[in-house]
């Protein structure tokens, strides 16, 4: 009687945990899913050829892009930044002058020409500053700003890297986008 209990106990457990590690699996499916949702792979064929073509991280563009207009081509914020990675017209006119282009603000609704400029921007700033907070913050506050914090002792004590970003909405822009490029690395393996 002893070992028919044992043996049913045995067996209720491992049902029971079979019906954990089920739940548990269809949980992280729907969950990496919903992320998958949340944090998707649009104009991949843009992402990949320019970012590939500026040396980037193609999880760094698609954050970007998500963070700044959420893959609307159409996008236009308060500060009359446009389309899919945000360009303001000043941004755009000086990269035209490393193109040599000489292209309308109404390109930049353009998604290829949008990606190929930002990623372009992206590049640059890359060259400028090395590390992806200090990318990042420019591409928020501008590059001025950013030269301006690494001159400060009490933004950056290295003049390379900042200590911390002074300004609230660029330091959130900046872990935003920073959470979102670790997202489309573990989604994707980009």
């Amino acid at each position: 009687m002893e070992k028919r209990r044992r043996t049913a106990l045995f067996k209720i457990s491992i049902l029971f945990l079979l019906f954990a590690a089920a739940v548990a699996l269809i949980t992280a499916v729907s969950y990496r899913s919903m992320l998958k949702a949340f944090y998707p792979l649009r104009q991949t064929e843009l992402v990949e050829r320019y970012a590939a073509e500026n040396g980037l991280d193609e999880a760094l563009v698609y954050a970007v892009i998500k963070t700044e207009s959420d893959f609307k081509p159409g996008a236009v914020s308060a500060a009359n930044a446009k389309g899919l990675m945000q360009l303001t017209l000043p941004t755009f006119q000086w990269l035209q002058t490393k193109t040599g282009e000489q292209l309308s603000s109404d390109a930049l609704f353009d998604e290829e020409t949008n990606v190929r400029y930002g990623t372009l921007f992206l590049r640059l700033l890359q060259e400028e500053f090395g590390s992806t907070q200090e990318v990042l913050a420019a591409y928020h506050a501008g590059r001025g700003q950013v030269n301006r914090w690494l001159e400060d002792p009490g933004v950056s004590s290295d003049g390379k890297t900042l200590d911390h970003i002074p300004i609230p909405e660029t330091a959130h822009y900046v872990k935003k986008v920073t959470k979102a490029i670790h997202r489309y690395h573990n989604l994707y393996h980009i």
